[in-house]
């Protein structure tokens, strides 16, 4: 029986690492990716819900290495892991994030902001800078580094986040510069997705919070997934360094 004949598409002979996939936006980007014939390797804290994500998506097409994006050695770890069981490191998605504090800057726990940081924005880097030497400096890629509409205006209560993802956007710019030609790197800045990680900004409340959309919805982890397959395919081919607001048209409610 072939890969079409049992309804599951055949393999695109592409490989993809996505951090923090074990469910939400992450495992939404992996679905997205898995459906149109690549393999995945995903990554995330808990090793149980990982497991179960990798099963559910295809085990014969998805590994789930566990670990702590911000831990080196995990970094380390999971590119290896990609490269000893599927041979190349074409595609990497950066999402692990985290967002601990709710809460006015002028009080932030100085060492909340610097683990906001490790965990949003140097661990990309240290993805990024494997993957690179790994497979993509010598065979090309494609990068997509998950920031927020928080990056890209004020967001109250959630400064630490959104600086963190403001960095991100310029960490994808400098990667997209240094990287080119043979790998693109470009941002995705989702407003609210619908997911645990987002469950405070609209739990008891959807309708409220949907409200100031104009399509009329929150987002969902698809949204985004088709958004990050579409700029790890050919089809996005000459885009790079560029940040694809993903906002449900939120930002038009700032014209007069």
């Amino acid at each position: 029986m072939t890969e079409q004949d049992s309804g599951r598409p055949a393999l695109s002979g592409k490989v993809a690492l996505v951090t923090g996939a074990s469910r939400g936006i992450g495992y939404g980007i992996a679905e997205a990716l898995v459906a149109r014939g690549d393999r995945v390797v995903i990554t995330g804290r808990n090793e149980d819900a990982l497991k179960e994500a990798a099963e559910t998506l295809g085990a014969d097409r998805v590994l789930a290495v566990a670990g702590k994006a911000h831990d080196e050695a995990h970094q380390a770890h999971a590119v290896e892991r990609a490269m000893e069981t599927f041979g190349r490191v074409d595609y990497l998605v950066n999402n692990a994030g985290t967002n601990p504090v709710f809460g006015p800057i002028a009080d932030l726990d100085l060492n909340v902001a610097r683990k906001v940081y490790e965990t949003n924005v140097v661990s990309a880097l240290g993805f990024a800078q494997r993957t690179w030497h790994a497979w993509q400096k010598d065979n090309g890629g494609a990068i997509v580094n998950i920031a927020s509409i928080a990056g890209v205006s004020a967001s109250p209560f959630l400064g630490s986040y959104g600086m963190s993802k403001a960095a991100m956007l310029n960490l994808s710019l400098q990667l997209a510069h240094e990287f080119a030609p043979v790998v693109r790197v470009n941002s995705i800045a989702p407003a609210v997705i619908k997911t645990k990680f987002a469950a405070a900004l609209y739990e008891n409340r959807e309708e409220e919070a949907a409200a100031g959309y104009p399509m009329g919805r929150l987002g969902v982890p698809e949204d985004i997934g088709g958004a990050a397959a579409f700029l790890l395919s050919d089809a996005a081919g000459w885009i790079t360094g560029q940040t694809l607001v993903v906002d449900g048209g939120l930002f038009l409610n700032a014209g007069v």
